[in-house]
């Protein structure tokens, strides 16, 4: 029985149940009511019968038979006719010692009273359900008293149980259609119920329904992926582990209530776009660290058999970050490679030119051309190895040169030899000092000035003071139109061509700030961007020296 009602639905057990719970209150109900009115009818009777016997327990004329010889050749045809007259079974007068005076039955006058009687010999009326020789009756005894207060005699009215059982049938079937109308009324209600928790739950039963829960839960914080859940009151319903990482936010517990989205401690722009619960795909979102590519969509219900509607919003949050941090350093590998291309390319010039001298019969030209390029080529990797402990660096800034020395663009150098190992990761570095330079050559290089020299690019890296390495970048460009919104996402003095701006100063801003440093830019004969980084001191012991 309990394998085969697994197989029910929620709305089909819930429709059972109802049904049984309907059908057991009505039982209820009716034994109740039926109950109810049976003691009513008894308690009407017992008042009738204390009425009646007081009655006739004061009554002058009864008293003055009991004082006769023979009380009974009166007092019998005046019960008969006042148990006609108040609709009793009987009416007995009887002696002190139970010895009737009257009966329906004349056969039962002169004997003893059936009953209790201790009560009212007492002086006190009081009525009970006792049977004696007509059967099970609802009587009252009441004892009758002379002038001087003296009991002489009892007088016992009743109503015989079986009358008072035969009135409430008729009554019986106004209860059972009630009742019939109740079940009737409760199985509609409850299928109704069931028939709308069968289209939201599409006839799936609780322990599917539970194991689905647990899926899809499971799905949720495992996925690689932030999702948020908002329902049409733009209000947070569910989040996952991964979205609570990549908002910075606290970790949502299981039993959370919904929070509205103003609640969040996200970035303006974000809270907006979730507030609005507008469509968008691969929507890119700066939140303090991080770069967010966002997808949110509106989700629509399921209900089977209705029209779908939109029930809330779900978003989804995806870390680009890494991936732009991987762009711009395969950016400065591209530039490494196009360096080497281009010297590859002048080395072949430079090759043709001294197999012509030698060829020409100039050999001491061809020997002095070969020293002059060696030596100038051999200078600039010399101050770069010679001064950067960092590889990476160094091979940056070697390929940055290469690509100045191709745009026409003069890059100045200025590294002290003593500046050390930076202790910041290379890839920061790389993101800092490439973007900037990138954007320095491209100001400095713009096609909209008019020059009589070379443009200019300088790159200063030293440090101003312990733990302190400060990293100064400037150009004789046009200058930043507005310092406030340079490092706002999107925002680019570049000419668009729709993608591929408004990325690198992000990162760069980014970078500084995960590191605990900070960055300026100003105007002075073009833009001057200052970098200050806090590292470890250049004399500092590696971990786990000796001090």
């Amino acid at each position: 029985m309990i394998a085969w009602t697994r197989r029910w639905s929620i709305a089909a057990r819930l429709f059972a149940l109802e049904v049984v719970f309907v059908i057991l209150l009505t039982a209820a109900s009716v034994g109740w009511l039926w109950t109810d009115t049976r003691n009513s009818l008894y308690d009407e009777a017992a008042r009738t019968s204390l009425v009646v016997a007081s009655g006739i327990a004061v009554d002058p004329f009864v008293h003055a038979q009991l004082a006769t010889a023979d009380p009974s050749a009166e007092l019998e045809p005046y019960a008969l006719a006042t148990m006609k007259a108040t609709s009793t079974d009987f009416i007995t007068i009887m002696k002190p010692d139970r010895t009737r005076y009257t009966h329906p039955d004349p056969a039962e006058i002169g004997k003893p009273f059936i009953g209790t009687i201790a009560p009212a010999l007492g002086g006190r009326s009081f009525t009970e359900t006792y049977t004696g020789t007509l059967g099970p009756s609802v009587r009252a005894v009441v004892p009758i008293r002379n002038s001087a207060g003296r009991i002489i005699a009892l007088v016992a009215a009743g109503v015989e149980v079986r009358k008072i059982d035969a009135a409430l049938w008729p009554r019986l079937p106004i209860v059972l259609l009630s009742a019939a109308g109740m079940i009737v009324l409760g199985a509609l209600a409850a299928w109704l119920l069931s028939r709308y928790l069968r289209r939201v739950t599409a006839g799936r039963g609780p322990e599917e329904m539970s194991r689905m829960f647990a899926y899809y839960e499971g799905v949720l914080h495992s996925v690689r992926e932030g999702l948020v859940l908002m329902d049409r009151d733009r209000r947070v319903v569910l989040y996952n582990d991964h979205a609570a990482e990549l908002l910075g936010i606290p970790t949502q517990p299981r039993s959370a209530d919904p929070v509205p989205v103003t609640g969040l401690d996200i970035p303006a722009d974000l809270r907006e776009l979730l507030q609005s619960g507008r469509q968008v795909s691969d929507a890119v979102y700066p939140t303090g660290e991080r770069i967010l590519v966002v997808n949110q969509e509106v989700a629509m219900s399921a209900i089977r058999g209705a029209a779908a509607r939109a029930v809330g919003t779900v978003a989804s949050l995806r870390d680009h970050t890494e991936l732009q941090r991987l762009a711009g350093e395969l950016q400065t590998m591209r530039t490494l490679s196009d360096a080497l291309r281009s010297q590859s390319h002048e080395f072949a010039n430079r090759l043709h030119t001294i197999i012509s001298l030698i060829e020409l019969d100039h050999p001491r030209d061809a020997l002095q051309f070969a020293s002059n390029q060696i030596d100038a080529g051999q200078q600039l990797i010399d101050q770069l190895t010679g001064t950067i402990d960092e590889p990476v660096l160094a091979a940056l800034l070697l390929g940055k040169s290469t690509q100045a020395l191709e745009r026409g663009i003069q890059l100045s150098i200025d590294i002290p030899a003593d500046l050390g190992p930076l202790g910041i990761e290379p890839s920061d570095v790389v993101t800092i000092l490439g973007n900037l330079i990138d954007n320095a050559m491209d100001a400095a290089g713009s096609a909209n000035l008019v020059r009589s020299a070379s443009p200019v690019v300088s790159v200063a890296v030293h440090r101003s003071g312990p733990g302190i390495v400060e990293i100064r970048v400037a150009d004789d460009g046009p200058g930043v139109p507005d310092p406030g919104l340079i490092f706002e996402h999107g925002y680019s003095t570049k000419a668009s061509n729709g993608v591929g701006h408004g990325f690198g100063l992000t990162l760069v801003r980014q970078s500084v700030q995960r590191l605990g440093g900070e960055i300026s830019v100003c105007n002075d004969s073009g833009a001057v961007f200052t970098v200050r980084l806090p590292t470890p001191p250049c004399d500092a012991p590696a971990s786990g020296d000796a001090a």
